[in-house]
């Protein structure tokens, strides 16, 4: 992977690339990873991320996992739908460790910004829950349609932005209280109104945009933060360049009492949500269908107004 940004670079470079790499290569040595794959599975199982490549009703003889981790597409492929795989992740140790499936795969070290592949190379772009640590998320949408092959189609799910409200509401609250001030613990997250222009902009047609919420319950708010960088990571801690290193005890004792206080549940667990955007974008072939030419319509909705009323009485 290139170089990160250095923590001048502003806005524009909101990601410590170099220590999200670090992160995921720890979260991908500890024992019983499997143990955290529970989200990533959800995501995958859920009926509404509609464009699953099982669902196409085609084969792709070759296609591409953008930022892969331990293959959590991979293991659920078949070779009747995904002939051949190559998985790309920036953490080594996560294609190192990563579950073996059915289909022939080669895995790539690579940045998820610079695909090091040439272009119209792939059938079929898979990524799940991994494009929003990207800091140029635009460029990402742009690198992963020219590597596609006309007629080609990209499936992604990532994390959107009200991913983790309670958490980030109870930690700036807990702060403002005790420090008189609050540091961002929880990365950004892209919004929805801006998803479907950016696959647009970089290309994509034929667009598919959908949101879903998936809520876990834990014992506490130590127990969400312990599960996200703690002993079970899902490699997902804080990389921002301006992030706090520390919270004081006192402010986590304040947040998590916030926690409970505001949105704990009867049982006395309280809830983490997590929201997903899920996509689907074509790359543009001349045999796709396309829309008629404004002006061409030869029935009004005026006309069939009239004849819904008709079956209407038709039935009475």
């Amino acid at each position: 992977p290139p170089a990160a940004a250095s923590p001048g670079s502003g806005a524009l470079n909101p990601f410590d690339r170099r220590l999200k790499r670090k992160q995921k290569n720890w979260a991908a040595l500890q024992a019983e990873p499997a143990k955290c794959d529970y989200l990533r599975e959800e995501v995958r199982g859920r009926g509404r991320w509609r464009g699953h490549p099982e669902g196409c009703g085609r084969t792709f003889p070759l296609a591409l996992d953008v930022g892969s981790g331990r293959g959590y597409i991979a293991q659920h492929l078949t070779k009747e739908t995904v002939e051949k795989l190559i998985q790309v992740d920036i953490a080594e140790n996560a294609l190192k460790n990563a579950v073996e499936s059915e289909i022939p795969t080669v895995r790539v070290v690579a940045d998820e910004e610079f695909l090091p592949f040439k272009e119209d190379t792939f059938d079929l772009v898979v990524s799940s829950l991994s494009l929003h640590w990207v800091n140029d998320l635009p460029k990402a949408f742009r690198e992963i349609h020219q590597v596609l092959k006309p007629d080609g189609v990209f499936i992604g799910a990532m994390f959107g932005g009200d991913t983790l409200y309670e958490l980030r509401c109870s930690l700036q609250l807990a702060e403002l209280e005790r420090e008189g001030g609050f540091s961002p613990h929880v990365s950004p997250f892209t919004a929805v109104a801006d998803l479907g222009h950016l696959l647009s902009r970089a290309g994509f047609n034929t667009l598919t945009v959908d949101t879903d919420e998936i809520q876990v319950n834990y014992p506490g708010l130590f127990e969400v933060m312990e599960d996200l960088q703690g002993k079970c990571s899902m490699g997902e801690s804080n990389c921002s360049w301006n992030r706090k290193p520390l919270l004081h005890r006192e402010t986590m004792l304040a947040a998590a009492a916030i926690y409970q206080e505001m949105y704990g549940n009867s049982d006395g667990s309280v809830p983490a949500t997590f929201q997903i955007y899920y996509m689907i974008g074509w790359k543009y072939h001349e045999s796709q269908a396309k829309p008629a030419q404004r002006g061409s319509a030869t029935v009004s909705f005026g006309e069939l107004a009239k004849i819904q009323g008709l079956l209407k009485k038709e039935k009475k």
